[in-house]
């Protein structure tokens, strides 16, 4: 047994347009992440304008935490789209839920953070049509040539 088994990229039926888009947002995952995890205030203030002289210590432990959870979430995408693509519906139907749940967090019920949005929340409105179709896509099976 191996860290990697055998690729499954044989067997996926669906557009490969598919796999391209769950690489670039495994790509788009990994740059937040970092950004997160290794700059020194994780983009709170400097990006999304939070006042970080009361409970910075939390903020900056959460943005972090966000980063690491950011990291290998989007190792493990780029993975899939290179090589596990028979699994290329399952990440984008997550990533869809994911961003379908940031979305009514930061548009309906959480709204504002510091009396404006993060880029984030504007990143999710123009995500969510793009990954419902080539979720869509990536279901569909291909004709292939005879």
């Amino acid at each position: 047994m191996s860290l990697f088994p055998p690729s499954t990229n044989a067997a996926y039926r669906g557009s490969l347009w598919s796999a391209g888009f769950l690489g670039l947002t495994g790509l788009l995952t990994l740059g937040p992440g970092c950004i997160h995890y290794f700059l020194p205030d994780g983009g709170a203030g400097v990006i999304a304008g939070l006042d970080l002289t009361r409970d910075g210590k939390v903020i900056l432990a959460t943005f972090a935490w966000m980063g690491a959870l950011q990291i290998p979430y989007a190792l493990i995408m780029l993975a899939v789209a290179i090589r596990y693509r028979t699994l290329v519906p399952l990440f984008l139907a997550g990533q869809l839920l994911q961003t379908v749940l940031s979305a009514v967090a930061a548009w309906i019920f959480k709204g504002v953070i510091a009396g404006h949005h993060p880029p984030e929340n504007y990143a999710v409105l123009v995500n969510l049509p793009l990954l419902a179709l080539f979720l869509w896509l990536s279901l569909r099976v291909q004709k292939t040539a005879s």
